[in-house]
């Protein structure tokens, strides 16, 4: 009788083994954040091809890959909201300085790579410095695609720039468009819109983004709009006008019915410090009465940018070729060392915000002759040329033909820490994606935001100083991102939504990346997944390149 029940039993205990569900991959014993900003939880996590399939107790299922998190924090991936991987994934497409802190997601912004006609190809084929690659397409979406297509780590998502629209009908001259011109750069915008751009975006203190009244930059907003895209701006300032420049971003929001970002949210000089407190008030004012507005952040006191911001845009009209002459002429010259001296009103001044030579380190040139001045100071390398830091200034530019990529140290601690608690900030980069062992990279030193921004929010803002938690802090840096940009099933933890998922030691992510010593790769960060396939697996790239071109809420098939 014996022999015979367990006969039976035989085949329940097989039925019950083939009824098991077999997924791709299991993450278990996992610490959940799912993005939402509330307490984690236990549990697993499955992935089918490249969603998740199913969270919670899942004991009895099997999965062809297994990976014991050992109650690690498990989160959704993160977005740059900000980042300048446009040339530097065409060199390495794995974006390692980024993926070692979690980010699944590079945004572009400020300016596109396109659309381009075949004077703008022309310059970017020929103006490119370290980095080579071929400018082989014309419009945004083809970019995008080419990217996509070469292979890589990351997803990727792009704004369409109005400076750049601006440039391919007008050029880049101090002058208004025409109603006709007005028409065609609303066509590009319409065309971007559909080839999938997040919205559109710029940079004011630049030009030609610069020369671009509010008028202008409604007529634009309003065709994004209709797409439900977003306008993202450096703003107009962010030093002596910096109430006036938030003032006309929430006018751009009502006036062209559009959810509104300001990138890299920063009260610059130590005279406008105190300005930061009334824009937090602007800001959370406008959110209660309704307003879509939201802005992004890096976590360092100095900004990076070029040495040319030390000059007025005005002198600058007619685009980089123009500027490079004018630096010949010895008025003009004259003009422009009382310009960078002076606290204007009317544009940007970097140089005198930021507290003059002293306070600028070079970090980047295109000529090898000019690269031993990497890491100092324009002070430094004005004492080695016996001139005038102004002097010195327009000399390198001169001799590197580029507008020669500089920090300036313009923000305090005090202001940083109370925007990253803001529920409303995210994070951004405002620089490429690097890896410390490719020598291509290693000509030029980058800001230390570009290896450490992310692992800095987690680690030293929400782990040490405690200015917010950390499931706040994975709600900033993973699902508000997308919130945001209105891009679906990301940013959460939630079955159905793609697997882009991140497994990191809280007690041991950490930035390293310094002034002196910029490229040196976080730590913390375990595995990585982007649409279900492992990027970083126990801490080293797996060279897979599962990324793709996240569209816009336009996107036309």
């Amino acid at each position: 009788m014996r022999k015979y029940l367990l006969l039976l039993l035989i085949p329940a205990m097989h039925a019950c083994n083939n009824n098991a569900t077999t997924y791709d991959t299991i993450i278990r014993n996992a610490m959940i954040y799912d993005g939402n900003g509330g307490a984690p939880y236990k549990g697993d996590i499955a992935i089918n091809a490249d969603t998740i399939a199913a969270m919670g107790d899942l004991g009895s299922s099997k999965g062809k890959e297994e990976i014991d998190a050992k109650g690690m924090a498990v989160a959704p991936g993160f977005s740059n909201m900000m980042g300048h991987s446009e040339e530097t994934l065409f060199e390495d497409n794995r974006g390692l300085s980024d993926v070692k802190q979690g980010v699944t997601m590079e945004v572009f912004g400020e300016s596109s790579f396109a659309p381009l006609n075949a004077t703008m190809k022309k310059q970017m084929q020929e103006g490119q410095g370290d980095i080579k690659y071929n400018v082989s397409w014309n419009t945004l979406g083809e970019y995008m695609n080419a990217l996509e297509k070469k292979g890589i780590a990351l997803n990727i998502s792009s704004f369409v720039g109005t400076g750049t629209i601006r440039q391919y009908v007008i050029g880049e001259g101090n002058v208004a468009p025409t109603a006709q011109q007005l028409d065609s750069m609303k066509m590009l915008v319409d065309q971007a819109m559909e080839e999938g751009a997040l919205g559109v975006t710029n940079a004011l203190i630049y030009p030609p983004d610069f020369f671009a009244k509010t008028d202008e930059l409604i007529a634009l907003s309003k065709e994004a709009s209709k797409y439900g895209g977003t306008y993202s701006s450096h703003m107009r300032s962010e030093g002596n006008r910096f109430v006036e420049a938030v003032n006309e971003i929430i006018t751009i929001s009502k006036e062209a019915n559009i959810p509104v970002h300001i990138y890299h949210l920063k009260a610059a000089g130590k005279d406008n410090w105190n300005k930061m407190d009334s824009v937090i008030k602007m800001v959370n004012d406008a959110r209660a009465a309704g307003m879509p507005i939201t802005a992004d952040m890096y976590t360092y006191l100095a900004g990076a940018t070029g040495l040319t911001s030390s000059f007025p845009p005005t002198l600058q009209d007619g685009g980089f070729g123009k500027l490079w002459e004018r630096l010949h002429d010895p008025a003009i010259r004259k003009q422009m060392a009382t310009a960078m001296n002076t606290n204007a009103n009317d544009w940007e001044n970097l140089y005198y915000g930021c507290g003059g030579a002293e306070h600028v380190l070079m970090l980047g040139f295109k000529q090898d002759s000019l690269k031993k001045y990497t890491g100092k100071t324009l002070a430094e390398v004005a004492k080695m040329h016996g001139k005038s830091p102004e002097e010195t200034a327009m000399d390198l530019i001169i001799a590197d033909s580029t507008r020669v990529g500089v920090a300036y140290f313009l923000m305090n601690e005090d202001n940083v820490k109370k925007q990253v608690a803001q529920p409303w900030v995210s994070f951004g980069s405002d620089e490429g994606s690097y890896n410390p062992a490719d020598t291509v990279f290693m000509k030029s030193q980058p800001h230390p935001r570009a290896y450490g921004n992310f692992a800095r929010v987690l680690g030293h803002y929400s782990r040490d100083e405690k200015v917010l938690t950390l499931q706040q802090a994975i709600y900033q840096l993973a699902k508000l991102p997308v919130e945001t940009l209105k891009i679906k099933k990301r940013g959460e933890l939630k079955v159905g939504n793609y697997a882009d998922i991140i497994i990191f030691d809280p007690a041991k992510v950490n930035d390293l990346a310094t002034y002196d010593k910029p490229a040196q790769l976080a730590t913390g960060m375990i595995d990585v997944f982007v649409n279900g396939k492992l990027i970083l697996k126990e801490g080293e790239p797996t060279n897979a390149t599962p990324g793709r071109f996240v569209k816009g809420p336009g996107y036309k098939q």
